[in-house]
């Protein structure tokens, strides 16, 4: 292998190589490749119904591809069990947050530990400085909550397992525009504190404003990559995502 191909594959913590997913007969995902560096944030913008979703629970393996492979950190970690990636150091925020409306905050927040059996006290008091309001709630019906402390949880039980790769589905989905901000801030930190970041975001201006890299998905089709000035900057993803003109 040339160096610089070795280098690439050293730097990068997943890699999705021509990934294809189909669903009755459509391809809602169609020969797909892109690596994610480690350490870095990156982002998939697009429409809705683009794949964005697709890819990541395909990593997940929420999703089965119908070609290609996923390899994190080296291995593939194609047709593996959704607990067996999470136990590898992948997890998922989904969209639509999924909290368990009936238990507390602090119940689904021990959810997330599942596979684990060590002491949960030193990540407990970890999400809690990400998100104080949670420790205040701590005690609180997850249903109760408002839209962003829900989603501030189920970031907060992605943690728990503490991952290596931390993916987030339309985090900012439904929310107002201060919780958007604090959001993004938070996943910043995530990302300062060692943890590779891959975001599905519709919310274009913010998601590349704060990523690496980031990869435009289109009809299940990767049509544009860059870094996240970059794509800030084109024409065309101008237009198409962020509201201006050229």
């Amino acid at each position: 292998m040339h160096i610089w191909g070795l280098l690439k594959k050293m730097s990068s913590i997943l890699e999705i190589k021509n990934l294809n997913v189909c669903f009755g007969g459509i391809r809602a995902v169609d020969n797909i490749s892109f690596d994610v560096e480690k350490g870095k944030i990156i982002t998939l913008i697009g429409a809705n119904g683009a794949g964005k979703s697709t890819i990541l629970r395909s990593v997940s393996g929420i999703v089965k591809p119908t070609g290609g492979d996923i390899m994190f950190e080296g291995e593939s970690i194609l047709g593996l069990s959704p607990d067996k990636i999470v136990s590898k150091g992948i997890t998922l925020v989904p969209e639509g947050r999924r909290v368990f409306p009936n238990l507390t905050v602090l119940e689904n927040l021990k959810i997330g530990a599942f596979l684990r059996k060590d002491k949960l006290t030193d990540d407990i008091e970890y999400v809690y400085s990400l998100f104080p309001r949670l420790k205040e709630r701590h005690w609180q019906q997850a249903g109760t909550l408002s839209g962003g402390e829900q989603q501030m949880l189920a970031v907060g039980r992605a943690l728990m397992s503490r991952p290596k790769l931390i993916m987030m589905d339309e985090p900012s989905l439904g929310l107002a525009p201060l919780v958007v901000r604090d959001i993004f801030s938070i996943i910043r930190t995530i990302n300062d504190d060692g943890i590779t970041v891959l975001l599905n975001e519709q919310n274009a201006n913010m998601a590349l404003k704060i990523a690496d890299k980031g990869y435009v998905i289109e009809t299940g089709n990767l049509t544009l990559e860059g870094t996240g000035r970059e794509l800030l900057e084109n024409n065309s993803v101008k237009e198409a995502y962020l509201g201006k003109s050229k």
